[in-house]
Order: C-alpha cells, then structure tokens, then sequence
C-alpha cells in the first residue's frame, strides 16, 4: 500500500520539478479558479492530518495546515511532497489494521467516525488521485503537458482507445 501511495505521489512532485511558480500558482482557469498548487498543497494536507492524528488515534481532517507557501512555489511543494513521502515510509512499522477516529465536515455539520489506519489512508490516496484528475485539467488549459499518461487516472480506470 505504501508503495502505491508514493508511486502516485511522485507523479504530482515530477509535475512540480518541470513547471514555473507563475504556472503552479497561475489561478485564472474557470470554472473554480484553482491552482495546481492549491490541489496539490490540498492533497498533501490531508496526508499530513493523518500523520498528526496517528500517534493520539484521533486524525482530524479539519485542521488542515494550508501552507500558502506550498501551494505558490514549487519548491515548497517539492518539499512537501518530500516530506510527506519520508513520513510515509515510517508507517511500516505501525499496526495498519489499528483504528482511529476520523473527524470531517461532510457540508452538514462535523462527524466523527472509526475507521481502520489502512482505510484512511486508501481514502487520501483515492483523494489524491481524484485531485490529480483536477489537476490535469489546469495543466491542459495553461498548455502544460502531463508529467506521465497515467497521471489522474484511478488504475480502476478502463483505457479508452483513442483511434
């Protein structure tokens, strides 16, 4: 699992390594107005919620750090995804089946619910992924190419043929 999430993780930290801080922060493409490095500093909160929450069991996806400096320059998002990535490889040492408590706002209010280590983290990978999708939209509008074929595609993903 470990291994997967970092594989996908490095798709968006090689994006990082051949784009601009104009273009990585560049927020002018609608219908949102999002930056990649918006989604990407996004992504890499939620990862890092879980590594703040997994020592207490009680992992908050509230309290997102938002680093503006993450999500305008690429080399702190390089960073991040550096040291997400380092603090990744430390969980092979924990219990992935442990349970932890989950808290989020789903739009209606704040709940809090178990879920087991692997779950959430399967979660913010599948997050990831979907951000990424996002991501690929931006990058296609500023003219950027993708950093590899597969980037935002959920491995789930039937191939479509293009003729």
């Amino acid at each position: 699992m470990i291994e997967a999430i970092e594989h996908n993780l490095r798709r968006g930290l090689n994006l990082l390594t051949c784009i601009s801080d104009e273009e990585y922060s560049n927020t002018s493409i609608a219908p949102y107005h999002s930056s990649i490095g918006g989604h990407m500093r996004h992504i890499l909160d939620v990862f890092d919620c879980i590594f703040e929450g997994i020592e207490s069991k009680n992992i908050n996806l509230i309290q997102r750090k938002r680093n503006p400096l993450a999500e305008n320059y690429t080399k702190h998002g390089v960073d991040y995804f550096n040291s997400t990535i380092k603090k990744l490889h430390k969980l092979k040492e924990v219990d992935f089946n442990s349970m932890v408590s989950v808290t989020d706002d789903l739009g209606l209010g704040v709940i809090a619910t178990n879920y087991t280590l692997s779950a959430i983290l399967i979660q913010a990978h599948s997050h990831a992924i979907h951000h990424f999708a996002s991501v690929g939209y931006v990058i296609s509008q500023l003219g950027i190419e993708l950093p590899d074929e597969d980037f935002g595609f959920n491995p789930t993903t039937p191939k479509s043929k293009v003729n």
